[in-house]
């Protein structure tokens, strides 16, 4: 066996969680052509791919908010680090929602440490990883910030471009909204967008969000729409 083989071979002496499927999958394509690995062996590296991909869907089922028809939403980790790299230099997010300065793995994971981890740990509820249900794609976050500027919570989504106009931020927020009224009793929650996002603006206004005023997030900043959903004494009678 050559060098190639023997180095491929070592991440079997290494922890499930620090080896990748991608490796996995490497070595066992290496392992099957050598002509001189044992069948053990092989079989040792697509129980090691099955054991991960049953750990990593373990975990997902840990972090799980929420469930709609068609969604899963689930706290962030980060293990999304990827997904967030993407997300936040998309195009659409960079002009409607602004750099965060995010340029790197680290970066995503510095990121989703210090905002949607850190407002779980300090509010109960933040921004959720939205995945599709049949097989686990992570298409956009949606969720519940609570910015120091503002004096209600607000409700905050984001989705890649290619799963634009299929309904999933609609119904993301419905499930969030209905969760952090449910849950924590937000009988008031708002949202801000920039006045030219138009295909955002359509979604709290389809759940019943009304434009209220221009508000900045910082003084420097400029000035954006802030719309507020507020659930009267007997929409909240009906819930009871």
């Amino acid at each position: 066996m050559g060098p190639r083989s023997k180095m491929d071979l070592s991440i079997l002496r290494k922890p499930l969680g620090s080896v990748s499927r991608r490796d996995l999958r490497c070595t066992m394509f290496s392992v099957r052509y050598s002509g001189t690995a044992k069948r053990a062996v092989y079989e040792r590296i697509t129980h090691m791919i099955s054991q991960g991909q049953e750990n990593a869907d373990n975990q997902r089922s840990i972090l799980k908010v929420l469930e709609t028809i068609r969604l899963i939403l689930r706290r962030l980790s980060i293990e999304d680090a990827d997904f967030i790299l993407e997300l936040v230099n998309e195009p659409s997010w960079l002009r409607f929602i602004g750099d965060k300065g995010v340029r790197s793995i680290a970066d995503a994971r510095d990121y989703i440490l210090k905002g949607p981890v850190e407002s779980y740990e300090r509010f109960g509820f933040g921004l959720y990883l939205v995945e599709l249900k049949e097989n686990g794609t992570p298409i956009g976050i949606c969720g519940l910030i609570k910015r120091e500027s503002l004096k209600d919570v607000d409700l905050g989504f984001a989705f890649l471009p290619k799963f634009w106009g299929n309904g999933y931020a609609y119904e993301s927020a419905s499930a969030v909204m209905a969760y952090g009224k449910s849950a924590f009793g937000l009988n008031r929650i708002v949202a801000v967008t920039t006045p030219d996002n138009h295909s955002s603006i359509k979604v709290p206004e389809k759940l019943g969000f009304k434009f209220e005023q221009m508000v900045r997030l910082s003084v420097d900043a400029p000035e954006i729409k802030l719309f507020a959903h507020v659930e009267s004494v007997e929409q909240q009678k009906g819930r009871r």
